[in-house]
């Protein structure tokens, strides 16, 4: 199966590597991998021969001048038409790859059109659902019998989060965090794994997204603040153990611990966004190597490198697929560790 995907993967790069050193256009790597992590409103397939094979999706808008607008994405024939007062902005565009009204060249009121991480995001939603519904009926029909098939594969995932991230980190009351540390794990590991999967629905860059990341890391953030109690604000406003000319009257400490409190989230935003796009940016990096070279010296020369560039590709998948696990690890554990100094003991 694997020298299956690989040999078409291999095939289908040199066609591509062929049909770009052929063309006037000049191979640029940095596009190149840009637009294959940047959002979009329909899912590219192929390009070959200066044909576009894509997957339009819906768009729905609403103007404050011409009202609501609901058609697909293949309306716009891949950016080269616009349709019904609205265009996809081009190349230099401040609003680049988005949609743009004609009439004023900004953003609608409103875009809650179905995009790439949408449609990718509400699929691994859908897939969660479907696994965590089969396995709790599966729980209530074999309450008394050893796990099988799905159950077996999601129990010791359930009772490492439980057992090794949300206890130790938040102590005896960390069962009421618990729905949301399990979802956020499998979430955030779900799309990890298919946004490797270079094909049809999947591939798709969510976690990768900063406005995912945000969103997440938001979540975390408001929880925290909920969580907290006297004792927490107290250790911010006067910090025990902390030189009194640290605090007055310049209360320099007291800032830089309410600073911590939003520096936290962002640290979790960040962190995510910048590790699960790095590792596209590296494996699409060493697969751009095929075009890169074929443009420059040949088709010959594209169809040599490709085995090399394939074989680091293979090798950078298997890594992030690492990555992608330890990522979502680290983002449940420091929800956690933010739960549990929410509400610290208070120590007279």
């Amino acid at each position: 199966m694997i020298q299956i995907l690989l040999g078409t993967f291999l095939l289908s790069s040199t066609w591509s590597a062929k049909a770009a050193h052929e063309g006037e256009e000049k191979f640029n790597p940095g596009t190149f991998i840009l637009d294959h992590i940047a959002d979009s409103y329909e899912w590219h397939i192929i390009t070959y021969k200066g044909h576009h094979v894509s997957i339009p999706l819906p768009v729905i808008l609403y103007s404050k001048q011409s009202g609501v607008h609901v058609f697909m994405a293949s309306k716009f024939h891949h950016g080269a038409q616009s349709h019904n007062g609205f265009f996809i902005a081009p190349e230099g565009h401040p609003n680049k790859g988005k949609i743009v009204e004609e009439a004023t060249g900004v953003r609608p009121a409103l875009d809650l059109s179905i995009s790439k991480t949408v449609f990718s995001l509400l699929l691994s939603v859908a897939i969660l659902l479907w696994i965590f519904l089969s396995v709790a009926k599966t729980y209530k029909r074999r309450s008394d019998q050893a796990p099988k098939g799905l159950q077996s594969w999601m129990e010791p995932l359930i009772l490492f989060v439980r057992d090794d991230v949300a206890r130790p980190a938040i102590g005896p009351k960390y069962k009421r965090y618990m729905p949301y540390l399990l979802t956020i794990f499998f979430f955030i590991l779900l799309n990890n794994m298919m946004g490797l999967i270079p094909f049809f629905p999947f591939g798709a860059n969510v976690t990768g997204n900063i406005a995912v990341t945000l969103v997440l890391a938001s979540i975390t953030f408001v929880i925290t603040t909920f969580s907290t109690n006297k004792s927490y604000w107290l250790h911010i406003i006067n910090p025990p153990g902390v030189p009194v000319w640290l605090k007055l009257p310049i209360p320099l400490m007291p800032v830089i611990e309410l600073m911590q409190v939003f520096i936290k989230p962002f640290v979790l935003m960040i962190r995510l966004f910048a590790n699960i796009v790095a590792g596209h940016f590296v494996a699409i990096g060493f697969f751009s190597l095929i075009f890169l070279f074929s443009s420059l010296y040949g088709t010959a020369m594209g169809y040599g490198v490709s085995v090399v560039s394939v074989l680091f590709t293979v090798f950078m998948t298997f890594l992030d697929m690492l990555v992608g696990f330890i990522q979502a690890y680290v983002f449940t554990l420091l929800s956690a560790l933010y739960f549990g100094m929410a509400a610290p003991e208070h120590h007279s």
